[in-house]
């Protein structure tokens, strides 16, 4: 299941090489983490959340071949480099816009 997920979502992203899934086993159920980047986010959840949805649809019937359960959860990275973020500026800092 887990290549399922990595596939699907590698193919939806822009960032594809960023794209990492944890999976935590549990007794009848298994956790997937699905961690993308910031700006991917908004793809891999799709408008009102249909692609999300679709994608653990297919997890879920997968899953139940099994007699499990599985949960698909999107972790959001903070990929911002060292040193650029909002806070250590007081809160104020905007980053520089390049044209």
């Amino acid at each position: 299941m887990k290549h399922l997920i990595e596939v699907i979502v590698k193919s939806i992203v822009d960032f594809p090489e960023n794209v990492d899934i944890t999976q935590i086993d549990g007794e009848s159920t298994i956790v997937f983490e699905l961690r993308v980047r910031k700006e991917d986010v908004g793809k891999v959840i799709g408008k009102k959340g249909r692609t999300i949805n679709a994608i653990r649809t297919l997890v879920n019937a997968t899953a139940a071949k099994t007699s499990m359960r599985a949960m698909l959860e999107i972790v959001e990275e903070d990929n911002e480099p060292e040193g650029e973020k909002p806070e250590e500026f007081g809160g104020d800092y905007t980053p520089p816009v390049e044209y």
